[in-house]
């Protein structure tokens, strides 16, 4: 059941890069929804004045959904381990990073609010402190208990997925099983019907070697893994086209007929996204009980407090998550 005023929650990431600057922009403007944050109030206050902006903290009443006010943020508290300055990295703020996802994750799963906006963390940092995070998508997957999910990239030009999200290349060819990317297929498909309401979706698949291999003179993959799946997957009735090369599968031609691409590996797609559209891409996890959209970037620690930060896909990614509390929109092939 969707909330009166739909409530967006916002785990704002790394304390010392521009993700608590977001936060502070967002409260800026306007929003058909509640927006609370989780984070340490005397951060946001602190990163507000510094870019001289006004904002007002209000305490989160989770039984009292209320319309966004301009200059304003709900709040839930989670205090800092350790003082933040910006663009300084300190990994005794690694457990605060996890303890704001992990309360907004909860109250997500528990119903108290509609849709989950992350902004950006610093992974190496994470991992320097003791944690075993390889990102946004895999923690989120640990915690709503599924074994796989899929990193889903909007722009306003393209849909792309990926097969495989945050791996060394050297790994990829391995991890590329007929299981796994099969289930990548099967929740890349039901996401476009059940969240984004495409009736009859088509997935166009890029191969994994240059090429798509050459008939296997530049790699097996696509004979061995790729092809049995999609043939098996349009046996069943779902429209999935491949292995095309990755050099031409993201042209216009293509681009027109796929209501989707899914891509073999992180850096397959990434490029041609953040070329395409740095500034208003979203990442959206699909395949998890809980509706959860991103920025596509990083922490930008060099940006962090100067006012600089475009808070362009911490946008997109606040109006989209509000957009699927709708339940998407209906989409249909001309």
């Amino acid at each position: 059941m969707l909330h009166s005023v739909k409530r967006i929650i916002i785990s704002p990431g790394e304390p010392a890069g521009i993700g608590p600057d977001l936060a502070v922009k967002i409260a800026q403007q306007r929003w058909a929804a509640e927006l609370t944050v989780v984070g340490d109030p005397d951060l946001l206050i602190t990163r507000a004045k510094q870019l001289k902006l006004p904002l007002q903290l209000l305490p989160f009443d989770e039984k009292k959904p209320s319309a966004h006010q301009l200059g304003t943020l709900k709040i839930i508290p989670v205090l800092l381990n350790a003082p933040c300055q910006f663009g300084l990295l300190d990994t005794a703020n690694a457990a605060y990073v996890i303890a704001c996802l992990h309360k907004a994750t909860q109250l997500c799963q528990e119903k108290k609010m509609d849709a989950l906006v992350t902004g950006p963390v610093h992974k190496a940092m994470l991992n320097d402190a003791g944690f075993p995070f390889t990102g946004h998508t895999e923690f989120l997957a640990n915690a709503c208990n599924k074994e796989q999910v899929v990193m889903l990239f909007v722009t306003p030009q393209m849909k792309v997925a990926l097969a495989t999200t945050h791996l060394p290349l050297a790994k990829v060819s391995g991890a590329l099983t007929t299981s796994l990317l099969t289930q990548s297929i099967r929740i890349l498909h039901d996401g476009l019907v059940r969240t984004f309401k495409y009736k009859h979706p088509t997935i166009f698949v890029c191969g994994l070697n240059p090429h798509a291999g050459e008939n296997g003179h530049l790699g097996h993959e696509e004979i061995t893994v790729i092809k049995p799946v999609i043939d098996q997957l349009r046996s069943e009735n779902i429209d999935v086209i491949g292995p095309l090369p990755a050099d031409t599968i993201f042209t216009g031609y293509y681009l027109k007929k796929a209501d989707a691409i899914l891509a073999m590996y992180h850096d397959q797609a990434l490029p041609v996204v953040k070329y395409a559209g740095f500034n208003d891409a979203v990442n959206v996890t699909l395949g998890l009980p809980i509706i959860r959209t991103s920025v596509d970037h990083g922490t930008a620690l060099d940006l962090a407090g100067s006012g600089q930060a475009d808070a362009g896909s911490f946008c997109a990614a606040i109006e989209l998550a509000i957009t699927l509390t709708d339940q998407g929109i209906q989409h249909d092939k001309n």
